[in-house]
Parts: C-alpha cells; sequence; structure tokens
C-alpha cells in the first residue's frame, strides 16, 4: 500500500502557513517536540517517543567469532524495522529506499563515529567476542523516525548490561545476573540526530519535521552531533543546493539540541538505576500515568457509615405507599384447579378439558346419551375431594412431566344396573392425564 499524497488544498494550506511563521501543532520554527523515554523490565529496552511517534529500542548479544580482519574488536549490528502497525504506507517483508536509507544512516551515526569501544566486547583475540544488536521497532510514524531512532538506539545501548564472563586457560565461563552482576558497555560519546526541513528551495526552515511537512518539503539536512560539538555524520536529500551560511545555522542549532537532548537521557538514565536499587516499581506499565484509561489504579475514597440504618428508615417512611390497582394485579386470580394468572390477560382455557374430552368420546361412540343424574353427583364428588382416588384403584405416574399415564381398575358394579349405565360410569369416571391416557379393565 502506497501513502495517500495530500490534495493540492492541503499543501498550499500547509506551505502558508510555514510562510507565516505558523505550524499546524503549534510550534515555532525551531521547536523540538516533547521527548519522553520509559525503560522495560530488563535492560537494553526502552521505549521513545518523539511526539506521537513511537520507536521500541531492543539491545542482545552473543558470542561470537570475530571477522578475520578485526580479530581484537567486537561487532555492532544494528537493524530498523518499518511494519503496517507504524503506517498504512509500509508495507511488510519489503525493503524499501526509505528503510534503506535509514539503516545506513544509524550505521554511520553509532558504528561509523566509534561511540562505543569495540575492543572492550573482546572476549579471546581470534575465537570469540561480543556481538551487539540493536533492534529498532518504530510503532507509531508521526514524521522524523530518524532523530527518533537515533535517540532510541543510544539509549538501549546506555541502559543494557551484558554477562559477566571469565578466562582461565581455555575455558570461558559465562556468569548469571544472579551470580555475577552485568557490566555495561563502555561508551565514549552519545551521537544524536537532529533533522531540517526544507521548503521553496531553502528559503523557509523547520526542525523535527512532522509527517505531513515532510511530504511538501523540498529538502531534508540530517546533522548527527554530540555534546561535545563534533560532528558525526551529516547527510542531505532532495537534490537542493544549501549555502555555507544555512549549513553553519543548522549545525549550531544542532548543538543546542543535542544538549538538551544528552541531559533528558542522562536524567531518565540515572532515575531508572535509583529506582532499580530502592526496590521500586519500574517497567512501561509503571511509566504510564493515572490519568490514561489504562491506568488500574483507583483512588480511595472515605465512607460514613454511622447513620445508615437511621437514613434508609427515612427514605422507606418518604416513599409512597403502592397504590390499589397494582395491589389486586400483584394478586394471583385462581380460575380453577392446577391453574392461576397474575395480571392482565386472557382467561385460561386449561379448565375447559373435561368438557373436550366428553365431547372426543361421544363422537367416537356415535352416541348422544343424557348423563344420568347418579353419574353427576358421583363427578361433583370425585371434585370435592380433589380426585382423590380408591381404595381399589391403582394410578401408575412416570417421571416425565411431558406423559402421565393413569391405569384404572373400576369397582365391580352391580348386576342389576343396565349396561348403558355401566358404560357411561366408566367413560365418566376416567382421570385426565396431559397428553395420554390408557384405560385398563379387569
Amino acid at each position: 500500500m502506497k501513502e495517500t499524497p495530500l490534495s493540492n488544498c492541503e499543501k498550499r494550506f500547509i506551505l502558508r502557513a510555514i510562510e507565516e511563521r505558523k505550524r499546524l501543532d503549534g510550534r515555532q520554527c525551531y521547536d523540538y517536540r516533547n521527548l519522553r523515554i520509559s525503560f522495560g523490565t530488563d535492560y537494553g529496552c526502552c521505549i521513545v517517543e518523539l511526539g506521537k511517534t513511537r520507536v521500541l529500542g531492543q539491545v542482545s548479544c552473543e558470542l561470537v567469532s570475530p571477522k578475520p580482519n578485526r580479530a581484537t574488536e567486537g561487532i555492532l549490528f544494528f537493524n530498523l524495522e518499518l511494519s503496517p502497525m507504524a503506517s498504512p504506507a509500509f508495507e511488510p517483508g519489503r525493503q524499501s529506499e526509505l528503510l534503506v536509507k535509514l539503516n545506513r544512516l544509524l550505521e554511520r551515526c553509532l558504528r561509523n563515529s566509534k561511540c562505543i569501544d569495540t575492543e572492550s566486547l573482546c572476549v579471546v583475540a581470534g575465537e570469540k567476542v561480543w556481538q551487539i544488536r540493536v533492534d529498532l521497532h518504530v510503532l507509531n510514524h508521526n514524521g522524523n523516525i530518524i532523530d527518533c531512532s537515533s535517540i532510541a538506539a543510544i539509549v538501549a545501548l546506555c541502559h543494557f548490561r551484558r554477562p559477566d564472563v571469565s578466562v582461565q586457560g581455555e575455558e570461558i565461563t559465562l556468569y548469571t545476573p544472579e551470580e555475577r552482576d552485568p557490566v555495561p558497555l563502555s561508551i565514549h560519546h552519545m551521537p544524536i540526530c537532529v533533522s531540517f526541513a526544507f521548503f521553496q528551495q531553502g528559503t523557509y526552515l523547520l526542525v523535527d519535521p512532522s509527517e505531513q511537512e515532510e511530504r511538501v518539503m523540498d529538502g531534508l539536512l540530517v546533522i548527527a552531533m554530540n555534546k561535545h560539538r563534533e560532528i558525526c555524520t551529516i547527510q542531505s536529500s532532495g537534490g537542493i543546493m544549501l549555502l555555507k551560511d544555512q549549513v553553519l545555522r543548522c549545525s549550531k542549532i544542532t548543538g543546542v539540541k543535542v544538549a538538551e537532548i544528552t541531559e533528558l537521557i542522562q536524567r531518565a538514565l540515572e532515575n531508572d538505576q535509583k529506582v532499580r536499587k530502592e526496590g521500586g516499581k519500574f517497567g512501561f506499565a509503571e511509566s504510564v500515568p493515572n490519568q490514561r484509561i489504562t491506568a488500574f489504579k483507583i483512588e480511595e475514597v472515605p465512607i460514613d457509615t454511622k447513620d445508615v440504618q437511621v437514613q434508609a428508615e427515612e427514605i422507606i417512611a418518604k416513599a409512597f405507599p403502592p397504590s390499589e390497582v397494582e395491589i389486586s394485579l400483584a394478586k394471583p386470580v385462581l380460575w380453577t384447579s392446577g391453574t392461576a394468572q397474575i395480571g392482565e390477560g386472557l382467561e385460561n382455557s386449561w379448565g375447559d378439558f373435561e368438557g373436550s374430552e366428553k365431547e372426543e368420546e361421544e363422537d367416537e361412540d356415535g352416541q348422544d346419551e343424557a348423563v344420568p343424574a347418579e353419574v353427576q353427583q358421583m363427578e361433583t364428588g370425585d371434585a370435592v375431594a380433589g380426585a382423590r382416588p380408591q381404595k381399589d384403584e391403582t394410578i401408575v405416574l412416570s417421571d416425565s412431566e411431558e406423559e402421565e399415564i393413569v391405569i384404572l381398575e373400576p369397582e365391580v358394579t352391580q348386576k342389576s344396573r343396565t349396561a348403558s349405565s355401566n358404560k357411561q360410569s366408566n367413560i365418566n369416571k376416567k382421570p385426565v392425564g396431559k397428553k395420554r391416557k390408557k384405560r385398563a379393565v379387569k
């Protein structure tokens, strides 16, 4: 995915603001963005924030064989990565021209300037030396990656501690941090890059350009310098012609900015070392301010619980009693045995199951006989008694709530009763199940 170009209207707006000595973020022409440094739990890990540009630096070490032409010197390796997490314009797994240019500039700034004593990294001449690897990951791109990366690299190198090593004859012993304290690297000076953006063929100059200002600039000048005002490297890109006075002015500004940044780095390193010695909390999680949403810290608030019961009684006394309508709606309405209704709604029809069963039996038998008064009296008696089974009746109920099987053994009737009355009484005395009904007659 390529970077989305700015429209002509946006370009004219940014250039017009630069002509009026104004910047989009409210800074002056020679102002640097806020610089913030935070360290990780392990040595050699840090995050540098330059405005909204964030770079993670991580240093690691390994015992390797030295180069044939430099048998007594250690190896320094720098690797800068641009991932789509930092900006959608960066493509994964592909080295762009910007990435190659940034890596070369970092190597010239840090390795070629001899800021680290590589001879102190030698363990056994010609056999074993320390290889120091500096990995830089751009977490967010908001302009001026090279300045933020150079600061992250030098801070991570200053914060790093390598394991202690002892040599006895041909035997090399590597000690853990618990056995011996790790050894810091020997650093001579701190080279820091400062970028200058030029507009309208060098007429206007800005320090620490943002991402939008980098899109409309005509050229870029990068100067790497230490606090002793020694220029480590200088690079110009964009194809613009600069005068000698412009370069001298940029070098003077660089000296001032580098002195301020170096003092800030030393103060951050001292504070981290002090916290580690005192056993306090350190790391990325502790460096997050409490005002952010990601902070899991809540201030304690005292609560007075002396008169809680009195206050609760007063609130209950002041509350309005429920109305008569609410009370009536809350009472259940019993329509028939085993059913109930609460609140408003339609009348329940579960109580009419006996009448529907009678109609089904009459349709099956094809008879429309009148029910004798004796049978009606028996039904009324059974309903009042709560449908209590007789002594000779056998009722078998299943565990399922959906099915109920009832087996009845009716009493022996008198021989003088007619066949029609016997049939009708057996039909009316049959209890009803929920879904399936079985009748067994001896």
